[in-house]
């Protein structure tokens, strides 16, 4: 089994999955609608990209732009509607109006997943207490990733809370991987692997075209050399 760094790609579409395959990528996060930051895909996105790569696939379960949880019932279709296509993979995390984890939308959802792998992601940069939010998580099944910048603002500001919370892994609250993501660039990349952090998450980056144009599979491959120290 290998143990190399995780590097998850987001993808929009069956196009995207391809070249992020083909360049090196672990893992893709399927989304629809990055101009709100990534929400839940139409189902026949996901079997799209499922048939058309054989790597792991994380689903967003999110309705709209911000962090609360709005319907919940409504996620928890759609949860059930992506796990009979097929999904095994989430992506979710709610916060509440004074910037806590909302546990009870969060628990409902994680329900439905029956154990299925999920990443709790960035609310975590926006939460009033980090820290709080992660004991109060803890334990839930299938969370075993942080998607985190360490900072609402991006890695640049974050890097500090990032290395400070690499440091902590393997203590209660904080056994789940660090995914890198949010302003992300790749002269970060070697601090960050010398700190032992070993996941790594890109969007706009995969795209020098920008968030109109594909995911260029020589881009990815460059955050593959890079990540692995090449």
């Amino acid at each position: 089994m290998s143990t190399r760094a995780v590097l998850e790609v987001i993808a929009l579409d069956a196009g995207d999955a391809v070249a992020a395959q083909a360049g090196g990528a672990d893992r893709l996060e399927v989304v629809t609608d990055i101009a709100a930051d990534g929400l839940t895909p139409p189902t026949g996105t996901f079997t799209a990209i499922r048939a058309a790569v054989d790597i792991d696939l994380r689903v967003m379960l999110r309705l709209t732009d911000g962090f609360a949880a709005g319907e919940v019932e409504r996620l928890v279709r759609a949860a059930r509607e992506l796990r009979a296509a097929g999904a095994t993979e989430f992506v979710l995390g709610f916060l509440d109006g004074h910037g806590g984890v909302d546990l009870a939308a969060v628990e409902r959802i994680v329900a439905e997943l029956e154990g299925a792998p999920w990443t709790f992601h960035r609310a975590i940069d926006r939460a009033a207490d980090r820290n709080a939010l992660r004991k109060q998580l803890d334990g839930l099944p299938g969370l075993d990733t942080y998607l985190t910048a360490g900072s609402a603002t991006g890695v640049d500001d974050g890097l500090p809370t990032l290395l400070a919370e690499a440091a902590r892994r393997g203590e209660p609250g904080y056994e789940q991987r660090l995914l890198v993501g949010g302003g992300l660039r790749l002269d970060h990349v070697p601090s960050l692997l010398a700190a032992g952090l070993d996941g790594f998450h890109i969007g706009g980056a995969a795209r020098p075209d920008g968030w109109t144009g594909p995911v260029s599979t020589a881009a990815v491959a460059e955050w593959r050399r890079a990540i692995d120290g090449e």
